[in-house]
């Protein structure tokens, strides 16, 4: 019988001799005597999945920066696609192939018309390699970071702490949160990975964490509103739920009947949540790690120190020094969970807007799920998001309310997404894909408590049958 050529050709390309495409790798003819395969939990913790093939990245010298060794030991085919829009076949081969993932599936499909046509519409106004920050926003970021830096010392520093000293400051580190550390862990804040890296860190200024933000933030963009795999929707469980489920799942509580008066003071202990959270020290997020994120690689160990001197750095400007001067009593441990309040309000209540809204879409694969047909993530993105009023509120909430534009091009500076939301629209028009915009912020609020009070009592349910996913 004569030689397989293909085969051939993919033993060379794996044992480092002539290139082939990714599509050679997922051919269903494969020898699996001749490529290592295994499945999704068998992978390395210095290697990655694309498409169901597999590269060793150890090596791997990746022009955005180390951040794609965060995700080592993990299937990331669909985070390649959405932070890397100009890609083809011919930039993976730059990475080295070792095998294939016997158990690949996916959900969603890229290369549809309507992804075709928006990105064609939207770089004729943003063209290639200008996708990052402009000059106007390090304005804002820089802005935002030496307004953050006088009140942090001011707080830190005083020996008269003020509930007003204590709101401004809450909010100065919500600022930071949304304009500096934002575009800066979506690699979209500069093309150099070092400016990125840095402006990161902002995260840990205000209480958080770069690592494990990148852990659940980059998951939450890659399945948006997935029941099963955004950490984002089921993250408040079982205090309240975003997630609109049956009338006789399991995850409803009694008390989800009046989420819609208590799900926005409950955001007030977001900041609260977030500082003493354990998992900084480990550096696994239970949220991705629930959906399936492996997070041992070799990096993540790595960086777990750095984690921990960054939250007890915080610890000891927000707690220990205003404690010092201002006294050990429940005057000042007031004024700081005011401060950490003010920085939760301003923070949450924006995120919760962005995907929790009257007619959202709460199951974006439920095609999939009853046809095996993977369905577009570009149209899912845009009919889970919400955008509200324009360039003034980009500048106050760095461009998280343009949230349709961001999940759709989550590596653009925030910069950029007023000037492309009307062609987004329009083209969102033309395909008949939903997009829901409001003028004014309070009718996007007043859109996600009306939703919060429907899906805790249930009542898009009441007239259908007790039937749906669990």
């Amino acid at each position: 019988m004569a030689p397989n050529a293909d085969q051939t050709h993919l033993r060379n390309r794996l044992n480092g001799g002539v290139k082939v495409s990714a599509s050679d790798v997922n051919a269903s003819d494969v020898d699996p005597a001749t490529v290592d395969v295994r499945s999704l939990k068998g992978l390395k913790g210095t290697e990655i999945s694309i498409d169901g093939v597999i590269y060793d990245i150890a090596d791997f010298v990746h022009p955005g920066g180390e951040s794609i060794k965060f995700f080592g030991g993990n299937d990331v085919t669909v985070q390649y696609k959405m932070i890397h829009p100009y890609h083809t076949t011919k930039h993976l081969e730059k990475m080295k192939m070792v095998g294939k993932v016997s158990d690949f599936k996916t959900e969603y499909k890229f290369g549809t018309e309507f992804e075709r046509d928006i990105k064609n519409e939207v770089f004729k106004i943003v063209r290639r390699g200008r996708e990052f920050g402009t000059s106007g926003y390090f304005f804002r970021a820089f802005f935002y970071i030496g307004l953050f830096f006088s009140l942090q010392y001011a707080f830190a520093t005083t020996e008269s702490l003020s509930w007003e000293l204590a709101v401004a400051f809450g909010v100065a580190q919500a600022f930071i949160g949304l304009n500096v550390q934002h575009d800066a862990n979506h690699g979209a804040a500069s093309k150099k990975p070092w400016v990125n890296d840095l402006l990161g860190f902002g995260a840990d200024l205000i209480g958080g964490c770069k690592w494990s933000w990148m852990a659940q933030h980059w998951t939450h963009h890659a399945y948006t509103n997935h029941h099963d795999k955004d950490p984002d929707s089921f993250s408040s469980e079982p205090i309240f739920s975003f997630n609109d489920y049956p009338l006789d799942h399991p995850k409803r509580r009694w008390w989800h009947r009046f989420q819609g008066v208590y799900f926005l003071p409950m955001l007030s202990f977001y900041w609260l949540s977030m500082i003493f959270n354990p998992q900084v020290i480990d550096l696994r997020h239970a949220g991705a790690a629930y959906v399936g994120i492996q997070m041992e690689n070799d990096f993540i160990k790595q960086r777990r120190k750095y984690a921990v001197a960054l939250r007890i750095c915080y610890f000891y400007l927000n707690f220990y020094l205003p404690f010092t001067n201002n006294g050990l009593n429940f005057s000042t441990l007031g004024l700081i969970l005011l401060m950490g309040a003010s920085e939760s309000l301003a923070l949450a209540t924006l995120f919760s807007l962005s995907h929790n809204f009257e007619n959202t879409d709460r199951d974006p694969t439920e095609h999939f799920d009853k046809t095996g047909e993977p369905v577009c993530w570009f149209k899912a993105q845009v009919e889970t998001s919400s955008t509200y009023g324009g360039m003034i509120s980009g500048w106050l909430t760095g461009g998280l309310n343009f949230q349709v534009e961001h999940h759709l091009f989550p590596r653009m500076s925030s910069a950029w997404y007023p000037y492309i939301a009307p062609t987004v629209r329009e083209v969102c028009k033309k395909h008949g894909v939903k997009y829901a915009y409001y003028p004014w912020i309070i009718q996007n609020l007043i859109s996600t408590f009306s939703y919060m009070h429907s899906a805790g009592v249930g009542s898009n349910w009441e007239m259908q049958p007790l039937s749906g996913r669990a």
